[in-house]
């Protein structure tokens, strides 16, 4: 059967309230005057990697539970305005929420809503094969259900990737994903050495490709043995908030990898999909289009070549657009 859906995300659908602190983390007050306001709009990980790989022209769909309630409306309009496929499975217990608190450097931290999943949410086998069956590839986001789904996904023989977020290598809780997927992202943010849990993920599973992110520090890759940095882009604008990086990352990355670039070019689109992520406001579900990334790639990919023989170096970028990757 021949391809209908280019990207098959698993889980990740769900509700984030935005709340602006003075710092993090919050000092202990009775009270904190919050600017520039509270804001609660549609868009986690799986949403977002949807939102990207749709924008960089990749036909989406997005399969996960959701409530009927307002958070739901909000997941609905969000993927109906772009276009994006959705298959919803009911969630008697509501859709998933969570608050952000962002920090003026644009960190955050997150608070998950624990109460709206049981563990014994299951994603219809008919439906997560239906699915698969006319995918090329699947995007796994680390949801309890989406674990039970890893064995139908791979029965279909498509590729999958996940990402393991900030995992600190030992948690079993990531294994299964970890060792199922053929293209692993996580963040090098808990790793005290990151290039030995990415040699383990690909010695203990079958990912051919292991992508360590690393902020501002840009990206390492582990492909065919070889771990190699990938420098991180500059983003365009000055950074205001890391929320969404590291799915547009993955997004990008995607987007070159499905077309049959190399992973280090892959993850040179990542890094300039994450730098963009950083200069949009985690208020707006806002993600790069594939006039920006191409530039972007081609500025990287300049900046990468040695300079030609008395040729002065490029001036250094200004100081408020500071590099963020995913």
């Amino acid at each position: 059967m021949s391809a209908e859906i280019d990207v098959l995300v698993l889980g990740g659908a769900g509700v984030d309230t935005i709340v602006h602190v003075p710092e993090l983390p919050v000092p202990f007050a009775d009270s904190h005057m919050i600017r520039p306001g509270i804001v609660t709009r549609a868009g986690q990980s799986g949403d977002f990697v949807a939102l990207g790989t749709t924008a960089l022209g990749l036909r989406t769909h997005h399969l996960d539970f959701l409530g009927d309630d307002p958070e739901g409306d909000l997941v609905r309009a969000l993927h109906r305005e772009h276009g994006i496929g959705l298959t919803t499975v009911p969630q008697p217990l509501g859709t998933k929420r969570a608050v952000n608190l962002v920090g003026p450097d644009g960190r955050r931290s997150s608070l998950y809503d624990a109460t709206r999943a049981a563990d014994t949410d299951r994603l219809p086998e008919d439906t997560v094969r239906a699915l698969a069956a006319v995918s090329r590839h699947a995007h796994v986001v680390i949801t309890q259900p989406c674990a039970h789904a890893l064995p139908a996904l791979r029965e279909a023989d498509l590729t999958i990737s996940t990402d393991l977020h900030d995992w600190d290598g030992a948690n079993p809780y990531h294994e299964p994903f970890a060792r199922r997927a053929d293209l692993v992202f996580l963040s090098s943010a808990a790793l005290t050495d990151p290039e030995r849990t990415m040699r383990r993920i690909g010695e203990r599973g079958r990912a051919r490709v292991v992508v360590a992110t690393a902020g501002a520090d840009g990206a390492y890759l582990l492909a065919d043995g070889e771990l190699t940095h990938v420098p991180a882009a500059v983003p365009p604008a000055p950074v205001v908030d890391s929320n969404g990086a590291g799915d547009a990352f993955a997004a990008a990355f995607l987007h070159a990898w499905l077309d049959g670039a190399p992973p280090r070019r892959s993850a040179l689109h990542g890094t300039v999909a994450g730098a963009y992520a950083c200069t949009i406001p985690s208020t707006r579900a806002a993600v790069i289009g594939p006039a920006e990334l191409r530039a972007g790639v081609a500025e990287l990919e300049r900046s990468e070549r040695p300079e030609p023989s008395g040729t002065p170096a490029s001036p250094s970028a200004p100081p408020a657009t500071r590099p963020c990757g995913g």
